[in-house]
């Protein structure tokens, strides 16, 4: 299993990389100013980043006890994306609703525009991430 310390750098550079790419194309996707998305964007991230690092470390901790490791072939990283993804949403509609001073539906809206982006950039990120910094002491499982 991971270590606290790698899963903090895990989260930390998800969530810097994520927010380069997100505060500058949210802001001219939604026609927001930037310092809104910047809010949105970094209030969305400091959430996000708590529930990664909780998510994940649950997430593991039932995987390990169930099948005796924590190596996610494709079938499972899609599941765990989805998951990570549904949890978010509800933590952040809330959030972005009041902040902007829009309807739920519009905050969701926009949330499921956010999500759909961090799904395909969770996957990749995280499947790269096992790639650079695999995990110590435990065989690779064949990814198919």
């Amino acid at each position: 299993m991971r270590s606290t310390a790698d899963r903090i750098r895990h989260a930390l550079i998800f969530e810097g990389l994520g927010l380069a790419i997100v505060v500058p194309v949210g802001g001219w996707a939604f026609g927001l100013p930037i310092q809104d998305m910047g809010i949105v964007a970094v209030v969305s991230a400091t959430l996000a980043t708590l529930w990664t690092y909780l998510y994940n470390l649950i997430f593991d901790r039932v995987m390990h006890a169930r099948v005796g490791h924590t190596q996610k072939g494709l079938g499972l990283r899609v599941i765990h994306s989805i998951l990570f993804e549904f949890g978010l949403l509800l933590v952040l509609m809330p959030f972005i609703a009041w902040y902007l001073r829009i309807s739920l539906i519009d905050a969701f809206w926009m949330d499921i525009a956010f999500a759909l982006f961090y799904l395909v950039y969770a996957f990749i990120y995280n499947w790269l991430y096992d790639v650079i910094f695999p995990i110590p002491g435990e065989a690779r499982v064949r990814q198919s």
